[in-house]
């Protein structure tokens, strides 16, 4: 019998589908910050969003290797559902990452709902639904991006900006808090962070003109424990990059939409910001725009920016940077890699925040150019209101949030890689709280697209190329066995060599990929998880790509016995 709760916990019987009724085992009460710092050793697991602190979703699990991954043949499918429209625009997608804890997984949906199911066939335990508004106000799609897992409970966000924990064994609501203003325009889909005895979370909605905030939480009762603005008000550090009159600041995004990493060593946070707003008009916003479009490195005790690295000052094309920060170590020195979506690979010290190098990932860049010490000269911008501009990348490339992978075994990094132009024509509107707020009307090159998967090593240079025509927006996922797991928005999910780029199988799911797979084994047998459900605003701008439809499922492979 599975029990789903809904919203209130309110128990609903939908049938013998468990052998235990209503309950998962209770796997989760020892997970404890001490198990996450070493996460990466109990590979049979992934008890958090990257599958360890350091962002570089990569496994020791070595069963499938690129000898045997031709192999590879469905072991089971969830079927979570049917991709569909919500408050008359934004569409639903699957882009979780799903946790395993000692063979039970957990699974974040769209629109509120979460899925603990048993790891090695699939069942389904119990099932959660969160209330969310018909008419919360989202821009790019009602998606979750994953959950947390600690101390017997789990943890996850909504799009009307709600953070829950729900007793992991149960499926019922511990506690609920609110995290953002949904009537202005607020919403949240990030995976949280457990570190110490809290949990970090982070905003969305800047296209909504909102002020980006990053959350800190006391796991076991759900208090705030600080609050770090991304944009500073007057007078604080940084908000002289703001003209001085008027409220640009209190409107100006940099939210944190996408999980960060974390180093115990420094006891810092890297969190990647979004876009200023309005996106595309500088004009109502003179200055670099602080901290937008960069990493904040956040003491994880007090909530206090300690340094910072902006990567497109003043960005007038919405290049938000709120992409994974891979955390690596090169000659002695702790570094951190970032792939951002302006079409350059920034490496930085993380002890401090300096440039170490910065290089083109994508081909087509012309908004400006970035020279290897980090001197930045941007293309002007049209003056006229009206006068479309074209450039590249486009704001669904260079990289879309989906993330990049790294493997200590062959020094390089994975990226999916999306190159596409945009044309923008410039639309000033007056602000106006709960409505968005992008200061254009873009237009994506649908007819001229294409994608990758690019193997580049840590001082920036490409070793190999895997070719896509359509661009690439699904995270990447490297393993010991050497393979590279990635999936495409025409449905296909593929392995590549890691050391060559070979492609070595591919498998037809039947839908796009805009999520992020992982691996864990059960019983000693190995198994690679991917989401699939095309979705949120790619939809819209790249047509005719869903492979056999919408229908949304977690697809589950394995070797044959």
């Amino acid at each position: 019998m599975t029990i789903e709760y809904v919203d209130a916990g309110e128990a609903i019987d939908h049938g013998a589908l468990s052998a235990v009724s209503g309950t998962a085992p209770a796997v989760a009460d020892n997970i404890n910050y001490e198990r996450i710092l070493n996460a990466r050793s109990e590979s049979h697991n992934w008890i958090t969003y990257y599958g360890d602190y350091d962002g570089k979703r990569y496994s020791l699990l070595d069963q499938i290797h690129t000898e045997n991954v031709k192999r590879l043949g469905p072991a089971w499918i969830f079927q979570a559902g049917t991709s569909g429209q919500i408050a008359g625009a934004s569409t639903y997608a699957f882009e979780t990452c799903p946790l395993v804890v000692d063979g039970v997984m957990y699974v974040t949906g769209w629109d509120g709902w979460f899925w603990a199911l048993d790891a090695k066939t699939g069942e389904q335990l119990w099932r959660y639904k969160h209330a969310v508004p018909f008419d919360v106000s989202l821009c790019c799609g009602n998606v979750n991006r994953g959950s947390a897992v600690a101390n017997g409970k789990v943890y996850f966000v909504t799009p009307n900006a709600h953070l829950l924990a729900l007793d992991a064994a149960t499926g019922k609501k511990v506690w609920e808090k609110t995290i953002g203003d949904v009537r202005a325009g607020e919403s949240a889909s990030l995976a949280p962070l457990v570190v110490k005895d809290t949990l970090i979370t982070g905003s969305a909605g800047g296209e909504f003109g909102v002020r980006g905030h990053i959350d800190c939480w006391d796991l076991e009762t759900g208090e705030q424990r600080w609050r770090c603005y991304t944009v500073p008000k007057p007078g604080e550090p940084g908000s002289e990059t703001w003209p001085a009159d008027g409220e640009s600041w209190a409107r100006g995004g940099a939210n944190h939409w996408v999980t960060g990493t974390y180093d115990p060593e420094t006891n810092l946070y890297y969190a990647g910001t979004g876009n200023p707003a309005p996106d595309f008009d500088g004009a109502v916003r003179e200055g670099d725009n602080l901290y937008t479009d960069s990493v904040v490195a956040v003491d994880v005790d007090s909530g206090e920016i300690k340094w910072h690295y902006q990567f497109t000052p003043h960005d007038l094309w919405d290049y938000d940077s709120t992409m994974e920060m891979t955390l690596f170590e090169r000659d002695g020195k702790k570094l951190l890699g970032h792939f951002d979506k302006n079409g350059y690979f920034f490496v930085l010290d993380r002890t401090n925040g300096e440039l170490q190098h910065v290089t083109p990932f994508v081909d087509r860049i012309d908004w400006g150019t970035i020279t290897r010490d980090g001197k930045v000269t941007p293309r002007k911008y049209p003056d006229k209101e009206g006068e479309p501009v074209h450039f590249y990348p486009g704001p669904a490339g260079a990289k879309e949030w989906t993330h990049a992978a790294y493997s200590p075994r062959t020094d390089l990094f994975y990226v999916p890689v999306a190159d596409v132009g945009a044309t923008a024509t410039r639309r000033r509107r007056e602000f106006k709280e709960g409505m968005p707020y992008w200061g254009a009307a873009v237009q994506v090159d649908i007819d001229d697209m294409a994608g990758s998967v690019s193997a580049f090593d840590s001082h920036g240079v490409e070793q190999w190329r895997w070719r896509n025509p359509h661009p690439m927006a699904s995270s990447v996922l490297v393993t010991a066995g050497d393979v590279v797991f990635t999936g495409t928005p025409t449905g296909e999910f593929l392995a590549l060599n890691a050391r060559t780029g070979e492609e070595l199988w591919k498998f037809q799911c039947g839908s796009g990929h805009h999520g992020s797979p992982m691996t864990y084994s059960v019983d000693g047998k190995q198994y690679v998880a991917v989401p699939v459900g095309w979705g949120g605003w790619l939809e819209g701008i790249i047509p005719g790509m869903l492979g056999a439809g919408h229908g949304s499922a977690l697809i589950v492979f394995a070797l044959p016995d």
